[in-house]
């Protein structure tokens, strides 16, 4: 072979390979498995003490389990990185009666932890919260109807059947004592529908009844009083309500600027419970300093910065039900690692909240990576739209036209944009 031959090959492979890594965003992957691999190294610092006082015969026993859901997640993404979106919208229709009936079943068969059923066991000893799955169903439904019914946001008889079964998933999650997840479903709900371009009285009226709910949930409970009353001064009760919030507080401090060095932490060793879940940022200050945790913020708003950003070049093009899927995670994370964070700096009372991609819990986690894959997924079909090539439902001339035209203000006659669109994602 002519040495030019190997030359022009090797320029060739060399374009096809820029052209390809343009058809995702790598500063956001790198990101999300940067802040993946720092939270197995923090699981694993903060869960040997506490493996070491349950007695576990393996102390390692936490951060295997989660680098184990950590390795599913990860292999899930590369099937669902494949997964057009359109998929995800019909799949909607199956994975909101099927979570809302898990949630109805869970109060009666599932496991009891710390006083709460939140937990579903599965066979291999494997514990799922259903109450996670229902956070990306909620986001997954609302834009599947906000896409499909942007006409009825008008009409308040019609449009209020959107919350029935978020108020019904709300509900169920509560029956299991899981303030924490209902109110982050609700925030995502109230944030989409803000986006919706809801009429202003109807979407104070949505505030203000989930406001009242909330506050009458929390004042209907003793113990989820004492913790509104101790939160900013956990000391009052430092045996009681305000054991956990003193714990992360003297670790926090104790870990100063730049902290005490990764595995030398003190609070973690049966002074701060659950020091790898809700309370892993604590460790993290308390081994890495106020600098590590200052970044871990940072890096977590910059991860909402770019999915609203993805969200509001997929409503450019004219892609709704992406759009509502970006901003939607991006009000998620936004959320949990506000309430999180929070906590741990006594802002907020324990809501017992995962820190995402950080936390020790395998359900939280898997569904987490396939929240970001999906966010991969929505960049890589605007860039694909930007090239004229648009990811539609190959059956859509099934759908009757009155509703085409609803659904898909993306194309004209509810056809593609061109001769490419339907075999490059059929294929897929």
């Amino acid at each position: 072979m002519k040495l030019s031959t190997i030359f022009q090959q090797r320029a060739a492979f060399d374009f096809n390979f820029q052209e390809k890594r343009k058809d995702y965003d790598q500063i956001l992957l790198w990101v999300l498995l940067c802040l993946l691999a720092f939270g197995l190294i923090m699981v694993y610092s903060a869960s040997i003490a506490q493996a070491g006082l349950t007695n576990f015969a393996n102390r390692n026993v936490f951060f295997i389990k989660q680098a184990q859901f950590a390795i599913i997640g990860i292999l899930l993404s590369f099937l669902l990185y494949r997964v057009p979106m359109w998929r995800w919208q019909r799949w909607t229709k199956l994975a909101l009666p099927i979570s809302l009936v898990i949630l109805v079943i869970l109060p009666f068969v599932g496991e009891e932890i710390n006083g709460a059923r939140r937990w579903l066991s599965l066979p291999g000893g494997i514990k799922m919260q259903p109450s996670e799955i229902f956070k990306l169903v909620t986001i997954m439904y609302m834009a599947s109807f906000f896409k499909r019914r942007l006409d009825v946001l008008t009409d308040f008889k019609r449009v209020r059947w959107v919350a029935v079964p978020i108020a019904a998933g709300v509900a169920f999650i509560l029956l299991t004592k899981d303030l924490g997840s209902a109110f982050v479903v609700l925030i995502i709900a109230i944030a989409l529908l803000f986006l919706a371009n809801l009429p202003a009285k109807w979407f104070l009226f949505v505030v203000g009844v989930g406001a009242s709910v909330v506050a009458l949930v929390i004042a209907s409970s003793e113990f989820r009083m004492r913790r509104i009353s101790v939160m900013w001064q956990p000391w009052k009760d430092p045996t009681g309500t305000g054991y956990q919030s003193m714990g992360s507080l003297m670790s926090i401090e104790r870990g100063g600027w730049f902290g005490e060095g990764l595995g030398n932490g003190i609070f973690k060793r049966g002074f701060l419970p659950e020091a790898h879940t809700d309370f892993i940022a604590a460790v993290i200050t308390e081994e890495l300093g106020l600098i590590t945790l200052t970044a871990l913020i940072l890096c977590y708003g910059w991860i909402v910065w770019r999915a609203f950003t993805i969200g509001k070049q997929a409503r450019d093009l004219e892609l709704h039900f992406n759009s509502f899927i970006a901003i939607g995670i991006g009000v998620w994370v936004a959320v949990q690692s506000f309430i999180n964070i929070g906590v741990n700096i006594s802002l907020l009372p324990n809501k017992g909240l995962t820190l995402p991609l950080v936390s020790y819990g395998g359900s939280s986690l898997v569904i987490m990576i396939m929240a970001f894959t999906m966010l991969l997924r929505v960049d890589f079909e605007n860039r694909k739209k930007e090239q004229g090539i648009s990811y539609i439902d190959p059956h859509w001339d099934k759908i009757p036209e009155s509703q085409n035209h609803a659904a898909n203000p993306e194309t004209e006659e509810g056809q593609p944009e061109n001769e490419l669109t339907q075999s490059a994602e059929y294929h897929e």
